[in-house]
């Protein structure tokens, strides 16, 4: 059984549907650009991460170093 609706109402239903299709694509836009801000946070915490274990290597070494130079020069 097929409804028949009046010209107003198709048009509103159309209308309707054209918004609401707009505002799920707004959602799907906006949780796409949260997982990318998302994923570039967490990278950077990755790469600041590696950056502070490498610099603390660095420093490590150096200590090391300059202690083994003193020791030789006693």
């Amino acid at each position: 059984m097929t409804e028949t609706y009046s010209k107003s109402r198709q048009q509103a239903e159309i209308a309707f549907d054209n918004i609401q299709t707009q505002f799920f694509a707004k959602n799907k836009a906006v949780e796409e650009l949260d997982s990318v801000a998302k994923s570039r946070e967490a990278k950077t915490l990755r790469l600041r991460e590696a950056r502070l274990a490498r610099e603390l290597d660095d420093r490590v070494l150096a200590t090391s170093a300059l202690l083994a130079k003193r020791a030789k020069a006693r």
